[in-house]
């Protein structure tokens, strides 16, 4: 085996280097009263720091092991079906042995809240797929339940010590922060928390290579039970040529490299670790139809760009268009939220993937849910109550995509917004889609409205839905809109600016 030059753990001081390490965990640890908190992912860098610091504390007397170390694994709920299970598993076996050993470990596992999930965001409120500059998914599903755990570790100590498996070696913009941060540091070893005030960070590898990281979980046992070597097989798994070169020369990539993260994920260019999963392992072949569902979301290629247009409103979630013209002078609408009709296919995809992978899947998955009861109701909720959906799509949409009646009782027991009636407005409507859903939203408003003694907000409400409809149709709206943006650049450049009989009024003509 060559032996990297650069590697702290490899060669004759690799005793000394974890013993060294130890005693630098058990300093930190026994210098205050702060709380701990581990920020774990079921990944080879947490994996090594929470076994680094279960060691170091598990060889202090028992009467020194009372500070409490909080282990947090944030589930986004689209998750990588594989390392979900590999985690939640991991949870469970680590609380059984932390009691039995006598650890102050207590681990959590952390949802986001249902109104910020994945699937309540695209199928409910219609944001579209995220993308680089509409990123909205991350701060939601990931960084949320980790910092609001952190606050109220804050609020009930006064502080709270997070501890993370960052690496300088993962990137230079990595590498660049973490140095940044170095130079502020208030305490040996810790850095202030640049998001969240009386809080601290410890990064103990942040120096380690990932030949480092792998060379230790290889020759040390897993603090809780776990097995390190399945964690490697999984890595290995989610590469496309189904290696992991730990033990080569510096010159053979690591596995390390790996990434895994939510299936969903539309910021990459593909989901290389499950497709890799599917292609190294066949009995992996039911995660297919959520690579499906990925794929179809993805709008980078022409084509896919032009169905994801489709799929969305030409108004923006607010009900106002807005307008951008490129450099070459044409201009165009910006696609606001996906319409209802892209929703409900989206969420009759999403429960038949369901039923697939419990029919084709392992046993494990068996019950698994891809969007949960919990989501689905507040679907169901922000469809009806918040955009006036009326139809109530959602038993339908559930029955025919499963089989199943969906339990739960109408949400609009209403004769006046009955199917019946929905079918005679739109056939009074002549199929105008706008023309219709300005009539259902301003009966759903009034049916409100009607039975409160205070009505407060009714005409803030009817003029939000006029508003919205406004447009007769798409190309009205661009119309508009670009008529819109020559007046202001027309004022820009000092032109005179067209008016007819309205002017005594302050009327534009446009």
């Amino acid at each position: 085996m060559s032996v990297d030059p650069k590697s702290l753990l490899k060669g004759s001081s690799y005793i000394e280097s974890i013993k060294d390490l130890h005693l630098e965990i058990q300093e930190l640890y026994l210098s205050d009263e702060t709380p701990w908190v581990i920020g774990y992912s079921g990944g080879k860098d947490s994996t090594a720091v929470l076994q680094l610091i279960w060691y170091a504390v598990s060889e202090l007397p028992p009467e020194n092991r009372v500070k409490p170390i909080h282990v947090i694994s944030t589930d986004t709920l689209v998750e990588n079906p594989i390392v979900a299970l590999w985690v939640n598993r991991s949870l469970e076996v680590m609380a059984d042995a932390a009691e039995s050993q006598g650890m102050p470990i207590r681990p959590h596992r952390l949802t986001p809240k249902v109104n910020e999930t994945f699937w309540v965001n695209l199928i409910g409120r219609g944001y579209p797929a995220p993308r680089l500059k509409f990123r909205w998914c991350t701060e939601r599903m990931k960084i949320n339940p980790a910092n609001d755990f952190i606050k109220r570790t804050v609020q009930e100590n006064g502080e709270a010590i997070v501890v993370l498996g960052t690496r300088i070696a993962e990137s230079a913009k990595r590498a660049s922060t973490m140095k940044r941060h170095g130079l502020k540091a208030v305490r040996d070893k810790l850095t202030p928390n640049a998001s969240m005030q009386n809080s601290l960070v410890y990064t103990p590898i942040e120096n380690w290579s990932n030949d480092d990281v792998w060379f230790y979980l290889m020759q040390v046992k897993n603090s809780w039970g776990y097995n390190n070597k399945d964690l490697l097989t999984m890595y290995s798994g989610a590469t496309a040529d189904g290696e992991c070169p730990l033990v080569v020369d510096t010159n053979t990539p690591s596995c390390g490299n790996s990434r895994f993260g939510c299936w969903v994920c539309t910021l990459v260019d593909e989901d290389k670790s499950m497709t890799a999963m599917i292609q190294n392992d066949y009995e992996k072949e039911w995660m297919l139809p959520l690579l499906e569902i990925r794929n179809e979301m993805d709008f980078r290629t022409e084509g896919a760009r032009a169905r994801d247009q489709k799929n969305r409103d030409f108004r923006r979630m607010s009900g106002q268009v807005q307008y951008f013209e490129d450099k070459d002078g044409n201009g165009r609408l910006i696609r606001g939220p996906y319409t209802q009709q892209a929703r409900a296919t989206w969420l009759r995809k999403v429960l038949e993937a369901q039923a697939l992978v419990r029919k084709d899947g392992p046993d494990e998955v068996r019950h698994w849910e891809l969007v949960t009861r919990e989501e689905l109701e507040e679907i169901r909720r922000i469809w009806v109550s918040e955009k006036h959906e009326v139809e109530d799509l959602l038993p339908q949409v559930y029955m025919e995509a499963t089989g199943e009646a969906y339990s739960g009782e109408s949400m609009t027991a209403d004769p006046i917004l009955s199917s019946e009636s929905l079918d005679i407005l739109k056939d009074l409507t002549q199929d105008d889609p706008l023309h219709y859903e300005l009539t259902r939203n301003l009966l759903d408003i009034e049916r409100r409205y009607r039975n409160k003694a205070l009505r407060r907000g009714l005409f803030k409400d009817l003029n939000s839905a006029i508003a919205r409809c406004f447009y007769s149709s798409e190309d009205d709206a661009l119309q508009r809109a670009t008529e819109k943006a020559k007046i202001r650049d027309a004022r820009e450049h000092g032109a005179e600016l067209p008016f007819d009989e309205t002017e005594a009024k302050g009327g534009l003509v446009i």
